[in-house]
């Protein structure tokens, strides 16, 4: 799951019919796209600090789960006491909090896009309809991705919540209250996302190892062609993988806020990432609105072995996967995997 800055902006703006656009592609940003300043050397701490700080204010998507975090806590969570044993009402109520909220944000944004086509195809990467057939679940792709999605995603999306939710409750891990430390508070949340693209990238890494590719990751890759639904299709394994960097937290001190964000980000994240848009706008004349899509991810799903991780963390130009959306990057992506001998589908 890769996530790009939630921002009123207007950079990179344009629509198709004023630049041309390199790939094939209906829409992209300005290329190539660029290196993160920590691959840079000698590096500068000032350029590092902003790209960090670009990455939650003044708004940012991560800002906003961080939002939804606290009041879910706050109104939407049950009290600790109720979570100290396992029982079926309130274990519902999370899961049906869950499935609502991953429903709407997904649903919506595939409404907006898709169904309604409320913008046309401005700010779309890639204009060719979703693909159907017998490589679905259900013979269809957004189908086969709602499937997955609801059936497997929130289920274990879910479970995780629960028994952190349980292990809060009884002791089990560590807990630091806003009054122990507010700075560290807050701070937190930003090293608890820096985290969670360390640990999406090596996971990333790892299911794209053939055997794990072939009964596993193949269901997510199924999406060439991305839409809201298609971030969280995934086996049942790969969720399992997806959310283990909430268990950081039976080590690192945290409060159940900072728990919920460790999973909201991943869950809310891939919606969005994987919304085939860069950004919602009002209508297809627009070109201010609000970022939401990955193009740094899409590359990732037309051609697999590049960009595992976001593009913030250097690992991908470290390992020689980088792909900043350019011809030459696609012909030396392509040249890697004829010489690898590995062949996905």
């Amino acid at each position: 799951m890769a996530s790009i800055d939630a921002e009123v902006s207007n950079k990179g703006s344009g629509t198709p019919p004023k630049r041309q656009m390199q790939g094939g592609w209906n829409w992209h940003p300005e290329l190539p796209l660029p290196t993160s300043p920590l691959a840079q050397w000698p590096l500068r701490p000032f350029v590092i600090l902003k790209m960090v700080l670009g990455g939650w204010l003044p708004i940012s998507q991560k800002l906003v789960v961080a939002g939804i975090a606290v009041l879910t806590w706050f109104y939407l969570t049950p009290p600790l006491e109720q979570a100290q044993s396992f029982a079926l009402d309130w274990i519902a109520f999370v899961f049906l909090r869950n499935l609502v909220m991953f429903s709407l944000l997904a649903g919506g944004l595939h409404l907006w896009f898709y169904t309604f086509a409320g913008q046309g195809n401005a700010f779309r990467y890639d204009k060719r309809s979703f693909q159907n057939g017998q490589r679905f679940t259900l013979g269809r792709q957004v189908w086969d991705n709602m499937f997955w999605s609801l059936v497997s995603g929130v289920p274990i999306w879910t479970a995780y919540e629960v028994i952190g939710l349980w292990a809060f409750a009884n002791g089990y891990m560590p807990v630091m209250a806003w009054a122990d430390n507010p700075i560290w508070f807050v701070l937190l949340f930003v090293v608890l996302a820096i985290f969670g693209n360390i640990h999406f990238y090596w996971i990333h890494r790892l299911i794209h190892w053939q055997p794990l590719y072939k009964h596993v990751h193949h269901i997510h890759h199924r999406n060439i062609i991305c839409g809201p639904w298609s971030g969280f299709s995934m086996h049942p394994v790969e969720h399992l993988i997806y959310f283990s960097s909430a268990l950081i937290h039976i080590v690192l001190a945290s409060h159940p806020i900072h728990f919920l964000f460790s999973l909201q980000v991943k869950a809310l994240l891939a919606p969005t990432s994987h919304a085939g848009y860069e950004r919602v706008v009002p209508n297809e004349e627009a070109e201010t609105g609000i970022n939401v899509g990955d193009f740094y991810h899409q590359l990732h799903h037309r051609y697999f072995e590049c960009n595992y991780g976001e593009p913030e963390l250097p690992f991908d130009h470290w390992f020689g996967t980088h792909h900043d959306g350019t011809e030459e990057a696609t012909k030396r992506i392509r040249q890697r995997i004829r010489e690898s001998g590995v062949t996905r589908s």
